[in-house]
């Protein structure tokens, strides 16, 4: 600690005693004016070129979408036209005034703050992650802070000095913040690839959905190994140095994350064979039903129709009984009971439900037209059950059976058949007796 203020004085006692000196030199006002002005046209160019490419990069609702992605993306890195501009025109003031004035330190000056200001634009206006923000404004932000005054390499020297032991691993501060800075921004750019490929891949139509799902997943797998493989390649590690900590992720999965990765192969095993993808209607033998919405590395998730989302592990899916419904056009088939009296001629009812039910512009004759049949002699009335073939489920926004029994209901009435309801005789034995009060 004291060896960084000792340094810090230092470089503040440098810093007034070249202020000073700047202000009574008419060439470094000279120097003073040429970074003011190449700020100034950066923004006169910034404010010229901006909605140029804000018009280029806007595509319309008929693109693509991941054109509009790619699009939407690159608009994010305008607000830096204006600090890389004015870096670049300070860079060529440099040149002229080393030719010119014999001196530049004060345009040297110009160029490291302009590289701030692209440092700060960044991190608070085109980072979007929260944790990669926050890593910014803890890292990124002083370390553009000390390059201006020109603290940057003294501080990374200590930091490359100063070794953290680790049992028999050790490694200095510097390499960790390496590690830290690379892999959020590597990470980052893995993660915004990750999002573009899977939409790409998620609108081809063609592809059946299990299969645009199984290529998305195999596409993440690969992004994230490549940023992984990049990041030790730029940390400079090597992968041979990873076997102790392999082993030790081996005896993790064994012991403590085996149902992950149980979820994980299982997850791997659905998307191969297809049983059950987005769309369907699905029903485990826990109760949970409902519609796959999405289909994840460790689980599913399915969404009722009443709004709510149950997370199922994929391993469910794997290991007990699934009743899937298929609701994506396949016929299903469902049965409407009734009850007619005991006066009523039944041999007249099935062509009457029957010829009634087929009406109904959403029950299908293939594979069997509407089936009316007789069940069971209850103790009110006649039992009897229509059965109807339909697309899709009776559930949500279809009510195919309430329908059916509206027109069960309306055929029997025109044809005066009456619908009983529960009857019941008692019979009292013995003398009732009154009480007169």
């Amino acid at each position: 600690m004291e060896q960084i203020q000792a340094l810090f004085q230092k470089y503040a006692g440098d810093g007034i005693d070249q202020l000073m000196a700047w202000l009574l030199s008419p060439q470094a006002w000279i120097q003073f004016g040429l970074v003011v002005a190449a700020y100034f046209l950066a923004r006169l160019v910034a404010a010229m070129v901006s909605p140029i490419l804000n018009k280029a990069l806007t595509f319309g609702p008929n693109k693509h979408t991941a054109l509009q992605s790619t699009g939407a993306f690159l608009l994010m890195f305008i607000p830096l036209i204006t600090p890389l501009l004015a870096y670049g025109l300070t860079a060529a003031a440099e040149v002229i005034g080393s030719s010119l004035l014999g001196a530049s330190g004060v345009i040297a000056l110009g160029k490291r703050l302009f590289v701030f200001l692209a440092i700060r634009v960044f991190v608070l206006h085109i980072l979007n992650v929260p944790i990669l923000r926050a890593l910014g404004r803890v890292f990124l932000i002083p370390a553009g802070l000390l390059y201006v005054v020109g603290m940057l390499q003294p501080v990374l020297d200590f930091l490359a000095g100063t070794v953290v032991p680790l049992g028999n691993l050790s490694f200095d501060l510097l390499w960790l913040l390496k590690l830290v800075a690379f892999g959020g921004i590597i990470f980052w750019l893995g993660g915004w690839s990750n999002s573009r490929s899977s939409d790409y891949i998620n609108q081809q139509d063609e592809m059946e959905p299990a299969t645009r799902q199984l290529a998305a997943k195999t596409s993440e797998i690969a992004i994230y190994g490549i940023a992984f493989l990049v990041l030790m390649n730029v940390m400079d590690i090597s992968l041979s140095a990873l076997t102790v900590l392999g082993g030790a992720i081996g005896v993790g999965l064994g012991f403590g994350l085996q149902k992950i990765a149980s979820n994980f192969i299982s997850g791997v095993i659905l998307l191969l064979e297809g049983q059950a993808t987005v769309g369907d209607y699905v029903e485990l033998d826990g109760g949970e039903q409902g519609k796959i919405v999405k289909m994840l590395s460790r689980a599913i998730i399915l969404e009722t129709f009443d709004g709510k989302w149950i997370v199922v592990p994929n391993e469910d899916f794997i290991i007990t009984r699934v009743i899937n419904y298929s609701d994506s056009g396949s016929a299903n088939r469902y049965e409407a009971p009734f009850s007619v009296s005991y006066d009523t001629d039944i041999n007249l009812v099935p062509g009457i439900v029957e010829a009634a039910v087929a009406t109904h512009p959403k029950v299908l004759d293939l594979p069997y037209p509407p089936d009316c049949e007789l069940r069971a002699f209850g103790d009110s009335g006649i039992e009897f059950a229509v059965e109807i073939w339909v697309n899709g489920l009776d559930d949500g926004p279809n009510k195919f059976t309430s329908d059916v029994l509206f027109l069960i209901w309306n055929a029997l009435k025109e044809n005066n058949i009456t619908i009983p309801y529960p009857q019941r005789v008692v019979e009292l034995k013995g003398e009732v007796k009154t009480i007169k009060g």
